[in-house]
């Protein structure tokens, strides 16, 4: 029987960090001994253009080079992709669905086309990013307020990466607010 491999599709706009999100979890699940991969489809687009990134984690070699056929979690960095993309098509049965909005998760359930027993978290990432980071960057936000939701991999696995990313490009200034963003959405992720 082939191990289970666990998919995570992000979806946002160009410059919001979904690439970096998809990436980063899997290098961080890399580091905590399992396989992965993390990966951005998009095209030619521009920046605030709808992206999505795709991460997969496995405790088995993983084999498969493409996009997923089917998501367990689904990550969306921007509400405003709700009226754009159907970002729940590839998510499985009973798997989770968060989305960074400032809207309540009952409200924002009746804009997904769900299946049953999905359930819709929502973290307002954008804030968390503004009020630790200084810019409302969703990206490390949601990887916290997904952790939480998932259990996949500790959170405190993530400081590492964050110092290794950020650090050589912007101070310990932007590595301590990333880590304090990712801590905080960890504690205000909602259920709905």
């Amino acid at each position: 029987m082939a191990a289970k491999i666990y998919g995570i599709c992000w979806h946002g706009r160009g410059g919001q960090g979904a690439k970096t999100a998809a990436t980063m979890v899997a290098d961080v699940a890399l580091a905590q001994g399992k396989y992965s991969q993390g990966f951005p489809e998009y095209g030619p687009e521009r920046m605030g253009a709808p992206v999505r990134g795709y991460t997969r984690i496995s405790d088995a070699p993983i084999t498969i080079h493409s996009s997923l056929e089917s998501c367990d979690a689904v990550a969306v960095f921007d509400d405003t992709l709700l009226d754009v993309v159907d970002v729940c098509d590839l998510l499985a049965e009973g798997c989770p669905v968060l989305i960074n909005t400032a809207k309540g998760a009952a409200e924002v359930r009746k804009s997904l086309k769900l299946k049953t027993g999905q359930k819709v978290f929502v973290v307002d990432a954008n804030k968390i990013g503004l009020d630790e980071i200084g810019r409302a960057i969703p990206n490390v936000p949601m990887i916290g307020a997904l952790m939480k939701i998932t259990g996949l991999l500790p959170i405190d696995s993530f400081a590492h990466d964050i110092e290794k990313k950020f650090g050589r490009k912007f101070g310990q200034k932007v590595v301590d607010g990333n880590n304090r963003a990712l801590k905080r959405a960890f504690e205000e992720v909602k259920a709905g």
